[in-house]
């Protein structure tokens, strides 16, 4: 044990075991359905893929949710070990004793600051990518060269030369000697 407080230690060890419980609570409540289950339908043959698309979505968020908390209660079972073996509260790479400070901010932690593991982003990109192929060399020119030449403005005028959908008898428009004898 390090040279804190056994007060401090105490409140560490309380609140290691209230996130325990609050995380083996919340582990218990989630239910490990399938996407049949959780969206209560027979088929998925009659939805639309938008519908589809947001419970897969849900359930990839869940089960990112789930990973999170059983990763954390993990960390918790083993910072608890290790105050059972007299361990807590020193570094596992260094053997240096790690500052109440910050193990009051993270109770769970083994590492001081100086060892933490970094966690860096993964830059590897789908393999997806490495057997697609480039788009033809002027892809999209025609939309470039219209760039900026029709606006919302003047949108009506060039749907109005194609005429609309309705039937000829509402074609008469107000103003025109017909109006008044159709309304």
């Amino acid at each position: 044990m390090t040279t804190m407080t056994k007060q401090q230690y105490s409140e560490l060890k309380r609140r290691l075991l209230s996130d325990k419980e609050r995380l083996e609570e919340q582990l218990e409540s989630r239910d490990e359905t399938n996407l049949r289950d959780s969206t209560g339908e027979l088929s998925a043959a009659d939805n639309h893929p938008a519908d589809v698309g947001t419970e897969v979505f849900e359930r990839g968020r869940d089960l990112a949710i789930q990973e999170t908390l059983d990763h954390e209660l993990e960390q918790i079972m083993s910072a608890l070990q290790r105050m059972d073996q007299g361990e807590y509260g020193t570094c596992a790479k260094c053997g240096l004793e790690i500052p109440y400070e910050r193990l009051e901010a993270l109770p769970y932690t083994a590492y001081c600051l100086e060892h933490t593991p970094r966690k860096d982003i993964n830059d590897n990109r789908p393999v997806e990518e490495d057997v697609m192929t480039p788009p033809p060399s002027g892809a999209g020119v025609n939309r470039q060269a219209a760039d900026g030449k029709f606006d919302d403005a003047g949108a009506w005028d060039a749907v109005e030369d194609y005429g609309t959908s309705t039937s000829p008898g509402m074609s008469i428009k107000p103003g025109q000697d017909d109006y008044k004898k159709k309304v």
